[in-house]
């Protein structure tokens, strides 16, 4: 079992090399279609869907959070929250360059949580979009807590007691993650390989996480904001549950009663009774 010295703490707060990625249209397009998101400017290539984000960040934002954990755990790391800070869409053509730094550990019961920062600017020499990413590596050891814990976005139970103010209903395809894996860079088996992701102690193929994340954006656009995708500048979520292939989610969403551009939300699957998919959904729209 991990000691608390093997925890490379001096990593905390350390920019990672910088990457650069071209945006091709042809990508966001296909990202688009892979996530079977309905938006005319993401459909047609003008904008990349905002869950696009990721592509760019995808190796960086899991390196970094691996960087600051013992060799023993490193590999047991799974995608607990995720928080997009969006500044302006991205534009196909455009080059971005990606930079992410581990921020924060906190020691769990059942493992230990590490929060990434990054940062994704343009050539135009703006700032694109900001991610907090949260790994959790099953049965870690830390105590305690140190950095910074990622930003809070909780959600308030008691907005149950009543009705959503919308909820939109959606259903994965039976080819979803072999559509959704080379576009987003994701090729992982236990999303491609049923006996595999049987092996890892799963039900068989899952649903790529950031895949429900793209399904739950849009679900909110499409209600909130159809003809401008980039009123929405902030997506926080924490992944409760994988869904699977053919499965129905229904995303449930409130207004928070404060601001009426800020939508809290959660959404369920049909695999069983009271599943979530995501809780502590939190959407912001300009």
């Amino acid at each position: 079992m991990s000691g608390y010295d093997e925890y490379n703490l001096e990593r905390l707060d350390v920019w990672g090399d910088e990457h650069e990625f071209k945006v091709e249209k042809e990508q966001t397009i296909a990202y688009a279609e892979a996530t079977n998101d309905p938006l005319i400017q993401h459909v047609n290539g003008t904008f990349a869907p905002p869950v696009f984000a990721v592509v760019p960040a995808m190796v960086m934002m899991a390196d970094a959070a691996m960087s600051v954990v013992p060799d023993d755990i490193m590999l047991r790391i799974l995608h607990g929250e995720h928080d997009f800070r969006f500044h302006r869409p991205i534009e196909p053509g455009e080059l971005l360059t990606v930079r992410a730094k581990p921020i924060g550990i906190v020691g769990k019961d059942s493992g230990v949580v590490v929060t990434s920062l990054v940062e994704t600017r343009s050539d135009r020499g703006d700032l694109v979009n900001e991610q907090y990413f949260v790994g959790f590596f099953r049965g870690g050891e830390f105590e305690g807590v140190a950095g910074v814990r990622s930003p809070e976005h909780r959600f308030d139970p008691a907005l149950r007691e009543r009705a959503p103010d919308f909820e939109v209903i959606q259903q994965f395809d039976d080819d979803q993650t072999f559509r959704y894996a080379d576009p987003a860079g994701d090729p992982m088996p236990i999303h491609l390989d049923d006996d595999f992701a049987k092996a890892m102690g799963l039900p068989g193929i899952i649903i790529h996480g950031l895949c429900t994340i793209a399904f739950t954006s849009h679900a909110l656009i499409s209600q909130i904001s159809p003809s401008d995708p980039s009123r929405l500048k902030r997506l926080a979520v924490r992944l409760s549950a994988p869904a699977r292939p053919t499965e129905t989610i229904t995303t449930r969403v409130w207004r928070d009663g404060v601001d009426p551009n800020r939508y809290v939300y959660e959404t369920g699957g049909d695999g069983a009774p009271g599943k979530l998919v995501i809780s502590d959904g939190l959407a912001q729209f300009a």
